[in-house]
């Protein structure tokens, strides 16, 4: 699950740990808000801010590794419900042409289309999902550094499942089919209030080893699934949809990438190029031009510059 981090040629770049959540003052602006469709959403309340505490940091990355019958984690009201109500509507607002129908002998349901045109809410959920400090509580919960997001939600976005749809038992994609980048998990967070596990479509995990399902994630309001990419990592929803009144079945997803590259220090390549150097910098570019890599980091660290 982790990127491969080899010996630097320079000092690497450190990325900012996220503050514990109660000192953290992009959750604490007072009386500051969103107002979409006349619901007003403290940002300070967008999502559950005692989960980004370190303590409650160490508790989940605990639970995602004990998890069986591979890594995962299930999140109950991570999201402010009214923001995901108004998710929730706007999956209806979303014109026809936004909507991708998959059906084959292994699945059957229907996603928005890359680079959706997203509603206000939907939007921001997103937003949340994309940002920083949200990127790198992630990565603090899973030990994969440098994640990126996917602003176009190739294979994410609104999900939606109709009566009778199923999808057969599998493992996610291994690299982003336009960008090459490695997946390394999805987030997805449901949006059906009062889900009867009688109506089918529960998130089957299984072990592949012995052909069984072992958790069953019911599609309840609020809910939240990491589910980190691997070998094992097969899952499904196998029970052909039945809930009332053709009721679907509801979701939005992201997936998160890392680059073969990442963690990695390229020298001149991740540095600015100027059109006028000093005569003392081009001689020392010259220098390391010529100089195997080891011995240029070993001179780095006996001036102290390492």
């Amino acid at each position: 699950m982790s990127a491969v981090l080899s010996l630097p040629l320079d000092p690497p770049v450190l990325e900012q740990p996220l503050p514990a959540a109660e000192q953290d003052p992009r959750f604490q602006p007072p009386g500051d808000y969103v107002s979409i469709r006349g619901v007003q959403l403290p940002r300070a309340e967008l999502v559950d801010r005692a989960l980004f505490s370190p303590a409650q940091r160490d508790r989940l990355r605990n639970a995602l590794m004990a998890a069986s019958p591979f890594p995962h984690l299930v999140l109950e009201n991570l999201f402010n419900p009214a923001l995901l109500d108004l998710v929730a509507e706007e999956f209806d607002a979303q014109p026809g042409n936004c909507w991708a129908e998959v059906k084959s002998r292994y699945e059957s349901t229907r996603r928005s289309v890359l680079g959706p045109t997203l509603g206000p809410a939907t939007q921001l959920y997103f937003d949340i999902l994309h940002s920083g400090w949200f990127i790198d509580w992630l990565s603090s919960l899973t030990g994969v550094p440098y994640l990126l997001p996917d602003p176009k939600l190739f294979g994410g976005g609104l999900h939606e499942s109709r009566t009778g749809a199923t999808f057969a038992v599998h493992r996610d994609f291994n690299r982003h089919r336009h960008l090459g980048l490695k997946n390394e998990m999805v987030f997805i967070t449901y949006l059906n209030k009062g889900w009867n596990p009688d109506w089918g479509s529960g998130l089957e995990l299984w072990d592949k080893k012995h052909d069984r399902c072992v958790t069953t994630v019911q599609p309840e309001f609020g809910r939240t699934i990491l589910l980190p990419h691997g070998p094992i990592s097969y899952h499904g929803h196998t029970k052909p949809l039945q809930a009332p009144d053709d009721r679907p079945r509801r979701s939005v997803a992201a997936y998160y990438y890392s680059s073969p590259l990442a963690g990695k220090q390229h020298g001149d390549e991740s540095a600015s190029v100027f059109m006028k150097m000093h005569r003392m910098d081009r001689a020392k570019a010259l220098a390391r031009m010529i100089t195997p890599p080891v011995v240029w980091l070993l001179a780095r660290k006996v001036t102290g510059r390492a």
